[in-house]
């Protein structure tokens, strides 16, 4: 019998009824069984609008873990590229021998992020300047999560199959998969809107100013999807062919496997991401259950603190009826 989450789907409802996020498209997954909800608004600007359960949402960061590190795995399953290889082996411009493709798996490159007037760049010059930055003591010691080694990998599979690595996702990760829905081509009438820049409604076009400006040049996100994709991807991850995955490859606290934080205190148990407009995911391989939760949290107004402090409930919660 399905574990229906009881608590967990409670809290998840509460951020509707409570008007912490217009709405909620989330489901549980037990082996075969899954169980679906939709509820509450599409949008509240610049009119409501209810959900019905095939909105594709803007997944912001979980793009890296649906395009990008599938990929990235692929390409070392096939021996196009190798875990240890150095980042400098590709991306001959970003000169620090010792960052390998693992240390951007895991976000131990200690690479610095900041860019200077970042947001004015180009696709090109933003590239530079990435291509650029300099490595910190941090390199190999801390894990901090950051868009830029996810850009990275995608600039080395860009440099593997001459093209840009949104395109090269669609052929070798979501149309082998089937995501049909998953798309970085969204029809803006199926969107949730996110928030507005400058004056205007962000609707299919992704809240993330480096999505932006990169376009299809762009691993960290970009994509969109519906809940159907999202829990056909979650089934994929469950598989044996992914249980590598769920251990800490780092060693470090808090612990990372390759592009997936490690959840509870790094043990293995359970892999975690989140979206930054709203989404997480969470695959327990050991039990093979799985909760998936797309909203869009920053919408009309992108800070949503509130959101932020509930999502960690929800999977305190749901690391505790996941028994």
């Amino acid at each position: 019998m399905m574990n229906n989450f009881v608590e967990t789907n409670a809290q998840i409802r509460d951020l509707v009824n409570q008007q912490i996020v217009p709405g909620a498209s989330y489901a549980f997954i037990e082996g075969t069984h899954v169980d679906k909800h939709v509820l509450g608004y599409k949008s509240w600007q610049p009119e409501k609008t209810l959900l019905s359960g095939d909105e594709l949402y803007d997944l912001a960061s979980l793009t890296k873990v649906m395009g990008t590190i599938p990929l990235i795995l692929k390409m070392i399953d096939e021996n196009k590229i190798s875990l240890h290889d150095p980042v400098s082996k590709y991306l001959t411009e970003f000169t620090d021998q010792r960052v390998e493709i693992f240390h951007l798996l895991t976000h131990t490159s200690g690479i610095a992020g900041y860019i200077p007037n970042r947001d004015s760049l180009d696709a090109p010059e933003l590239i530079a300047a990435l291509l650029k930055l300099p490595v910190t003591d941090n390199f190999d010691k801390v894990v901090k999560y950051t868009d830029t080694g996810m850009i990275m990998l995608g600039l080395i599979a860009e440099k593997i199959y001459g093209e840009p690595v949104q395109d090269t996702i669609v052929k070798e990760i979501l149309d082998p998969w089937e995501l049909e829905d998953s798309t970085f081509d969204p029809v803006e009438s199926r969107c949730t809107p996110t928030y507005p820049v400058n004056g205007e409604m962000l609707i299919g076009i992704p809240n993330d100013p480096k999505a932006r400006q990169l376009g299809r040049r762009c691993g960290s996100a970009g994509m969109f999807s519906n809940l159907d994709d999202v829990v056909k991807f979650a089934q994929t991850m469950l598989q044996p062919q992914y249980e590598f995955l769920y251990h800490n490859f780092t060693k470090l606290d808090p612990g990372r496997s390759l592009g997936w934080d490690v959840k509870p205190d790094g043990q293995g148990r359970v892999l975690f991401h989140t979206g930054y407009t709203g989404h997480f995911i969470a695959l327990d391989y050991q039990t093979q259950k799985a909760m998936i939760v797309l909203t869009n949290r920053v919408h009309p107004i992108e800070h949503n603190e509130i959101f932020l402090l509930r999502r960690k409930t929800i999977l305190e919660s749901f690391l505790e009826e996941d028994n």
